[in-house]
């Protein structure tokens, strides 16, 4: 190999979310399974590859050891990093795609790919609920991907995004977090049943519930779930003779009445009346957020919380596509009972 040229076989795309570290994995891999590096050839020193894509070097050592871990790379004290084996385990790459990044995403990503153990390479992006970049990011070659694993929530066109998700081959598919109506044929999914959810969580509340007059649900300005979760929560006041109501946030807050948050904006401006009222949460009002976080174990001596499994949720995404499946899973959700109810 033209040693001079060896940098050509690192690509780091900075408008991609996989982690660096794991794009010089990916990329190496890539060059090894296209014939362009071979058993003996050198790599370029971590130095060069921090200077020529504006990395530490501490993200290059860590993508080389990776490589070292997966036996295909060696490194010789003064002579630098080698390629000893051209036999990889990474046969699948995925196409992730991934509508917005949270604490919540971060869970379901890092229990997909510890649960992929290495044998996939990934590129993964976020598309920010956006249909145009969503397209853009479709448009590189299907042939290069064996699986495209896709949270499908968008904030326009979602009709129009469907439809590019449908032409998708369906035994590469894998949609995570819901299904959507309009795609057809079968293909693996892991998914939230958000009416059916909202409802249990709340019956299995109910002890608890029966101290406020008032339930209500903080609608956001824009959801992808919100229609279902809304139904869902209806119906559970009606069956139980709650008075029911969809409210804002910048609402007032009254005693007596509960209040369910969707999102974590939400829950803040709800958290800050009360604070400024310097009301207790589970005495004046009550409180449920969705999605369960660290930090809610603790804020205001707990905050009760209804939320799917999002670990759980990302591992049956990676053995969907590890066993290729087309089995569509629904993943469980709970209810996590604490003081601010």
């Amino acid at each position: 190999m033209n040693l001079m040229r060896s940098i050509d076989c690192i690509e780091i795309n900075e408008f991609s979310a996989t982690p660096k570290y794991q794009q010089v994995v990916n990329s190496v891999v890539a060059s090894i399974r296209k014939g362009k590096l071979k058993i003996g050839d050198i790599l370029p020193s971590i130095n060069e590859v921090s200077f020529e894509f504006d990395v530490s070097r501490l993200t290059v050592e860590k993508g080389y050891n990776e490589l070292r871990k997966i036996g295909v790379v060696q490194a010789i004290q003064g002579k630098g990093y080698f390629i000893v084996s051209t036999s990889v385990k990474q046969n699948l790459r995925i196409l992730l795609l991934f509508n917005k990044l949270s604490v919540h995403k971060k869970i379901i990503y890092d229990a997909f790919v510890k649960n992929l153990h290495q044998e996939a390479a990934i590129d993964f992006y976020i598309y920010n609920n956006d249909y145009t970049l969503f397209k853009r990011l479709l448009d590189h070659p299907k042939e290069n991907y064996t699986h495209y694993v896709i949270i499908p929530h968008f904030s326009e066109n979602e009709q129009s995004a469907i439809k590019l998700i449908d032409e998708l081959p369906k035994e590469k598919l894998v949609l995570v977090g819901k299904k959507s109506r309009g795609i057809s044929g079968e293909y693996g999914a892991v998914y939230e049943n958000f009416e059916k959810d909202i409802y249990q969580a709340l019956t299995q509340a109910l002890p608890s519930l029966k101290k406020y007059h008032t339930l209500k649900i903080v609608f956001p300005e824009s959801t992808y779930s919100a229609s279902e979760i809304v139904k869902g929560f209806v119906s559970f006041c009606q069956e139980h003779d709650f008075q029911s109501k969809i409210v804002r946030s910048d609402e007032f807050i009254n005693e007596g009445e509960l209040y369910i948050t969707l999102t974590e904006e939400d829950l803040v401006q709800i958290l800050e009346k009360v604070i400024a009222l310097e009301w207790t949460l589970g005495r004046q009002i009550g409180l449920i957020s969705y999605n369960e976080t660290p930090l809610k174990r603790f804020i205001m001596n707990g905050i009760t919380t209804i939320s799917t499994d999002f670990e759980h949720m990302g591992s049956t995404a990676a053995k969907l596509v590890l066993s290729a499946s087309k089995e569509q899973i629904e993943n469980p959700f709970y209810l996590t009972l604490r003081a601010s109810l």
